[in-house]
């Protein structure tokens, strides 16, 4: 049964807070990352500040309209929003692409990179799905195949782009929500060593890719060709110190780290705000998993639980690819920073969907706990 909005309770405060944190720290250090560039590329330092603003306001819009409607209610338009999904992959080939990429769909004022759509729509088609599907999940053919295979799908039309990081998110997502209702351990298991095995052939068959493993490795040893964004963003750090240069001091952003405000901007934070800043923002992440958990372990239905689980597991997964990344961790590859990295598609389908997980704390069977 279906609640009305005058019934639901409150949202859950400290998650609410942590999105909103986020958001605006991501604004600060888009323009403290972008104001040089910006003023020397476009004569603007405030070019990009003013964009993921704007942006900011109009996710901020679409979070409070998904907090107001039930999120029941997008159960029913699930296929539509799949089959939309599906064909805005396939309009980004008819597009020019950038740097050899075919991600965007340009709307003139803007772009719009359907992979980000894809990723939530993996998360409100197994919602729906595994609502229904019951104890049959611990089945392989009949419980975990599907899903594989419908992930897969989306995940080949962003492969085709070629995107693997965004594809591997989906699949990790994936794997993820299958764990948390209840599939087998060896089940996930083989599934978990087939993906390694897929992305391991995808890197050694794409030459970039083996070249980003190879530099990841041994940065330094090509550090003025293809090691030299990983050891900008390394020496950024390690200038940073512990306390930092302080907001607007970096100096790996005047040109040295390519685009500083997108994917490495967490380097930026660490040059500017320090140890003492990015360990803040682990910490804000690490609390949003925490509440997104507390959120799909209370949620009042199971349908409500996985929708938070695949919500938290979206931004969970990219927070820490995206750090580990720029802290040489694993191989270069592109995956924004959520809430943080400069984007306005990415941010306005992040935050309609904290706006999802925002609605489901409001109608939990524990409303009273902290």
């Amino acid at each position: 049964m279906k609640k009305s909005n005058a019934k639901m309770g409150q949202i859950d405060f400290v998650l609410f807070a942590i999105i909103m944190l986020l958001v605006v720290i991501g604004v600060v250090m888009v323009y403290s990352a972008s104001s040089y560039a910006a003023a020397f590329k476009v004569n603007d330092p405030e070019f990009y500040l003013k964009k993921q603003a704007l942006w900011a306001c109009v996710g901020t819009v679409f979070m409070f309209a998904a907090i107001k409607i039930d999120y029941h209610i997008i159960k029913k338009y699930t296929g539509i929003i799949m089959v939309v999904t599906v064909i805005l992959l396939v309009a980004v080939f008819g597009f020019s692409g950038i740097n050899g990429a075919k991600r965007w769909i340009p709307l003139g004022f803007s772009s719009i990179q359907p992979s980000e759509i894809a990723k939530y729509a993996i998360v409100l088609y197994m919602a729906k799905s595994l609502d229904r599907k019951g104890e049959k999940v611990k089945e392989f053919f009949n419980g975990v195949l599907p899903y594989l295979l419908v992930s897969g799908f989306f995940a080949g039309l962003i492969l085709l782009e070629p995107n693997l990081s965004i594809a591997t998110v989906i699949m990790i997502v994936t794997v993820i929500i299958l764990f948390a209702v209840g599939a087998k351990f060896l089940h996930l298991f083989a599934i978990g060593a087939t993906l390694v095995a897929a992305v391991g052939v995808l890197t050694i068959t794409a030459s970039y890719r083996m070249a980003r493993l190879l530099n990841f490795m041994n940065p330094f040893e090509h550090s003025q060709d293809e090691g030299y964004q990983l050891v900008q963003s390394l020496l950024a750090l390690g200038s940073g110190g512990v306390t930092g240069s302080g907001i607007g001091q970096s100096r790996q952003k005047c040109l040295y780290i390519p685009e500083p405000h997108t994917d490495f901007i967490f380097a930026i934070i660490g040059e500017e705000l320090g140890l003492i800043g990015g360990a803040f923002i682990i910490l804000l992440f690490v609390i949003f998993v925490w509440r997104g958990i507390k959120t799909a372990v209370t949620a009042k239905d199971m349908y409500g639980t996985i929708l938070a689980i695949g919500i938290t597991s979206v931004i969970a997964v990219q927070a820490i690819i995206n750090i580990a990344v720029v802290t040489g961790s694993m191989p270069v590859t592109g995956v924004p920073l959520p809430f943080i990295s400069y984007g306005g598609s990415a941010l306005v389908f992040n935050m309609f969907a904290m706006g999802i997980i925002l609605n489901v704390s409001r109608q939990t069977v524990n409303k009273n706990s902290n």
